[in-house]
């Protein structure tokens, strides 16, 4: 999973993650392949990384109570509260790539993050990013 950083302002309507259609048809795929139809994907923020919190994304087999749940164009994703502070206004895209694509989240609330892609800083945040360590 990547990261990428957009200039716009985060709406105060704007879902709390949205998918491409490319995004969608991929994760369609990955599903099917399962062959598990329950499954919703799980978008997750955990402190850590070289950047002050790190992205994570994982299969679901439900909503825990307090989650929010977003069905778009026959995909269920899932989000927690504490993660739904830090994503809202987010876009998840499928990207091919050479070196290993995958899944990427455009966070509009992140201001930094570092080369691995999957840590980042928000505004409210203080210190500055740090080199990743592999």
């Amino acid at each position: 999973m990547a990261i990428e950083q957009q200039e716009t302002g985060t709406a105060a309507n704007a879902p709390v993650v949205s998918m491409t259609a490319r995004a969608t048809d991929k994760l369609k795929e990955v599903i099917a392949k399962q062959g598990r139809d329950d499954l919703a994907l799980r978008v997750y923020v955990t402190p850590g990384g070289c950047s002050g919190f790190s992205y994570g994304m994982t299969f679901a087999e439900g909503k825990e109570e307090d989650d929010t749940l977003i069905e778009q164009d026959g995909v269920r994703i899932v989000v927690d509260p504490m993660s739904a502070m830090y994503i809202k206004g987010s876009e998840i895209d499928f990207v091919d790539a050479l070196m290993g694509g995958g899944f990427a989240l455009r966070n509009p609330n992140a201001v930094s993050s570092c080369g691995c892609g999957q840590s980042f800083r928000t505004a409210d945040q203080s210190g500055t990013a740090k080199a990743c360590s592999h």
